[in-house]
């Protein structure tokens, strides 16, 4: 176990890349559709995912971990509900209910804590678990709508359950992803991280490759079409990814998702700064719940 914050500066650079690659993603789901964008992130990160295990395997000290059943299990479950998790959010905002469903999907880190608890046996604590309930808080004060939008999103019970759906399904993934890592045992924390994630963008790329060989062949040409564009959001997409898996390595993914919810923070300085929009009271009040769960946590961690 690594002493000190490494996880908050991996999160913390995880959070950051996520952003740049959200941006890059939406650019490319005007010509490439919801699903095609979703395909760019694992496709165009597993190369960049092969190159820094290689790099890693030419160190001395390099052993490649052993591979159990009980690995392949939670990487492929992490893989698979990441990927469900995904599609529900998506279906989500089809339903015509962005915002609702933006907001129940950031509960995500209340259901990693649930699924921390009773997959492996994580607890909080009662500081830990107040931070996630207060900074969950926050982000849905920043996110639900208010008045007319209100009225239509709180009547539509399909687009909430979709997104309550797809919290879960990324609560999951973190939780399965980390039980991955722990389950190669001794050893560098690095090696098992970057392991994990390319075996798990393997599974991935084949799962949604064979989806749109099948039933989407134009989509897969128009991808690598793109694939000038979809570089660059690739590369930033692993990066964030290995910084996600980096941080699941070595501290609960209750802990390691609440803090990534200054992604929010991220977005908000960067809708500032590019587009010159100032945030409304209750922003500004979902962003304080933010920053004081955000703060407790570290505060519970250190």
């Amino acid at each position: 176990m690594i002493a000190g914050g490494w996880w908050v500066l991996f999160t913390l650079l995880a959070a950051a890349s996520q952003t740049a690659r959200n941006a890059m993603q939406r650019g490319l789901t005007g010509t490439l559709g919801t699903i095609g964008a979703t395909q760019v992130r694992f496709l165009f990160g597993l190369p960049f995912s092969a190159l820094c295990v290689a790099v890693l395997a030419m160190r001395s000290g390099f052993e490649w971990p052993a591979l159990t059943a009980s690995f392949w299990t939670w990487t492929a479950l992490g893989a698979v509900t990441q990927i469900a998790a995904t599609a529900l959010m998506l279906a989500a905002m089809r339903l015509r209910s962005f915002v609702v469903a933006t907001a129940y999907v950031k509960t995500e880190p209340v259901l990693v804590a649930l699924f921390g608890l009773l997959v492996l046996g994580e607890h909080p604590g009662w500081l830990g678990a107040l931070a996630i309930v207060v900074a969950c808080a926050g982000v849905m004060t920043m996110s639900w709508p208010v008045g007319a939008a209100a009225s239509r999103g709180a009547g539509m019970l399909a687009p909430i359950a979709c997104g309550i759906g797809s919290g879960a399904g990324f609560a999951l993934s973190s939780v399965a992803f980390r039980a991955a890592i722990l389950s190669l045992g001794d050893g560098s924390f690095v090696d098992h991280a970057s392991v994990t994630l390319l075996c798990s963008l393997t599974i991935q790329c084949a799962l949604l490759g064979v989806y749109l060989l099948g039933f989407a062949r134009p989509v897969m040409v128009a991808i690598l079409r793109e694939w000038r564009a979809s570089l660059l959001a690739g590369f930033m997409g692993a990066l964030a990814s290995q910084m996600w898996f980096l941080a699941f390595a070595i501290e609960s993914a209750a802990r390691v998702r609440t803090l990534g919810l200054v992604e929010i923070l991220f977005a908000q300085l960067v809708s500032r700064r590019l587009f010159a929009q100032h945030g409304s009271r209750r922003e500004r009040l979902g962003i304080a719940m933010v920053v004081i769960g955000v703060l407790a946590l570290l505060a519970s961690s250190a």
